[in-house]
């Protein structure tokens, strides 16, 4: 559960911020173990569909996370106190929900957590991959370097994300105007249309009378089925965000065979970049590859990278043990990786990954709105035809009959 409370340090600041626990009074133990004061503390009521729609689009971009790394890397360097440097960009930060997760942060460096801790708390704000790059860099005492290459990959990612997005944007658009126009036609055309062919006798074909029952239908529900799809909407977006949500749809990225073609490359371009700035930063393969399980951003792949840092673990080679999962990484991957183990070049193998996976996931996405966009020309024309063919032949059988 999470409880929100407030606070008083030995020295008197009043602290306001939320702590997870089992239960009240072990949130109240958690907060005394710190050296607070607790002056109040209440259990946060579950999140409802609206508040996790709220923060579903209140949530920061990747802009926004690229932006905080980037600044924070220059105030590490500049060798300012984390502390410090948190406060200062909790001031800078325009994105309210950014914002206060840094405060919050800050706020429980002071009590005592750990910076990857602090961050842990924050999860619905920084991915995962966040935390355990963090983690990582509290071991090795690199965190300057690590800020850095977290802002790095977050424009990566960003950049990668908004090809994907630019070429499903107008699809999306223009099917979205279509199912406008078709409701619009359904509800409030076809029922007065139906009335004049019942009243002429005018024989209807099958699916013209399929599309009439659905216009009568929605003439008299319409508000309620748009309701019943507004909330249909939130609570799709709330399944989502739950841990089963993201499974399925992780599943589904890996499963399905069009999402696959076009996920898999993403991926791969990920595990590439970010093995070779791990391995780059001196951090061992096992290590490496358990970050790299939280940085691919789909359960299946961690589960797959967890398998193959234990393998490594226990003395496989790196290449051996990802050629046994070749249902997730292509034969090329591990060939690559096997020459860069004999070279001792595995870093550049590495990036040389990415290199030809990022390329792969720019055809792809390019291939993906030209094939997207005629598909979906075609498959609107069809429907458009059905629409207006319901319409227009039992109009001209009513005009051959009044002739």
């Amino acid at each position: 559960m999470k409880f929100k409370y407030q606070a008083k340090t030995k020295e008197g600041e009043m602290q306001v911020g939320f702590v997870e626990a089992g239960s009240r009074d072990a949130a109240a133990s958690i907060l005394t173990s710190h050296d607070l004061f607790v002056l109040s503390l209440a259990a946060e009521a579950p999140p409802g569909v609206f508040d996790t729609v709220s923060r579903f689009f209140a949530r920061p971009r990747q802009k926004d996370l690229a932006v905080f790394a980037r600044q924070l890397a220059t105030l590490l360097q500049a060798r300012l106190p984390l502390n410090d440097a948190l406060k200062i960009l909790q001031q800078q930060t325009e994105n309210a929900a950014l914002k206060e997760a840094i405060y919050q942060a800050a706020q429980d460096i002071d009590a005592g957590l750990s910076f990857s801790q602090a961050l842990d708390r924050q999860r619905g704000i920084f991915p995962e991959y966040y935390v355990e790059m963090v983690r990582a860099a509290e071991v090795t005492g690199n965190m300057s370097e690590v800020a850095a290459f977290l802002a790095d990959y977050t424009e990566k990612e960003g950049v990668l994300a908004g090809k994907i997005t630019s070429a499903l944007i107008y699809p999306a658009i223009v099917l979205l105007l279509f199912v406008v126009v078709a409701f619009i036609l359904l509800t409030f055309v076809y029922p007065s249309l139906g009335s004049v062919f019942a009243q002429n006798g005018v024989a209807l074909p099958w699916y013209t009378q399929i599309l009439l029952s659905i216009g009568i239908f929605l003439e008299s529900w319409w508000i309620v089925v748009l309701l019943a799809l507004l909330v249909g909407a939130g609570l799709a977006i709330n399944y989502l965000e739950t841990d089963e949500g993201k499974a399925v749809l992780d599943e589904m990225k890996v499963r399905v065979p069009i999402a696959k073609k076009v996920f898999t490359p993403v991926v791969l371009a990920r595990f590439g970049n970010s093995a070779a700035l791990l391995v780059h930063g001196g951090i061992p393969i096992a290590q490496s590859l358990e970050i790299l399980s939280h940085m691919l951003g789909n359960s299946l792949y961690k589960d797959v990278v967890h398998n193959i840092a234990d393998d490594v673990r226990q003395g496989s080679l790196l290449s051996e043990s990802i050629a046994k999962y070749p249902g997730y990484f292509p034969p090329l991957v591990s060939q690559m990786v096997a020459v860069g183990e004999t070279t001792g070049k595995t870093e550049e193998m590495f990036g040389r990954v990415s290199t030809i996976y990022t390329r792969e996931a720019d055809e792809m996405t390019n291939n993906l709105v030209d094939l997207i966009q005629p598909l979906m020309m075609i498959g609107m024309g069809l429907m458009v035809g059905l629409l207006f063919a319901s319409v227009l032949i039992p109009i001209y059988n009513l005009t051959a009959n009044i002739h």
